[in-house]
């Protein structure tokens, strides 16, 4: 590795660094969007659940390498909150599924609604070819890195 390639790789890992904070800070303030006695880890789960729903809360578990009594308390204040909706497993009755509400659903497309235009306008100047590469960079990096 080139004393150059090695200072990129340096400054990689400081702009991903100052991402992760921002990416905390913001999902903190979605989950308050959507409900504020929402938790961010609990908007984690919501939104992919909104995502790969109906799922088992085995299958959140394992998603988010956590143990099912987590998951199980988790599930429990969001379908508190009515977020979400355990549903019998139409392939086995005797198994639920966690699925969003309606009410779950409304409040996390307002959401996601606003988040989009406060993006659009904080990247206005940003060419419509220049938004598209720098998400296929990222996504090729986010691959890179679960290989």
């Amino acid at each position: 590795m080139t004393a150059r390639r090695a200072d990129t790789l340096g400054d990689l890992e400081h702009e991903v660094g100052v991402l992760i904070r921002r990416v905390r800070r913001v999902i903190g303030l979605r989950a308050r969007a959507v409900h504020p006695d929402l938790m961010p880890s609990s908007y984690l789960m919501l939104a992919y659940v909104a995502e790969q729903g109906p799922l088992r809360a085995s299958e959140i578990a394992e998603q988010f390498d956590i143990d099912k009594g987590a998951v199980s308390r988790q599930v429990a204040h969001l379908t508190e909150l009515g977020l979400l909706a355990r549903v019998a497993d139409p392939e086995d009755g005797r198994a639920l599924l966690v699925s969003v509400s309606e009410e779950g659903r409304t409040r996390l497309t307002d959401v996601a609604r606003h988040r989009r235009k406060w993006l659009d306008e904080r990247l206005g100047d940003w060419s419509e070819a220049e938004l598209t590469g720098f998400v296929e960079t990222l996504g090729r990096y986010n691959r890179a890195l679960d290989g």
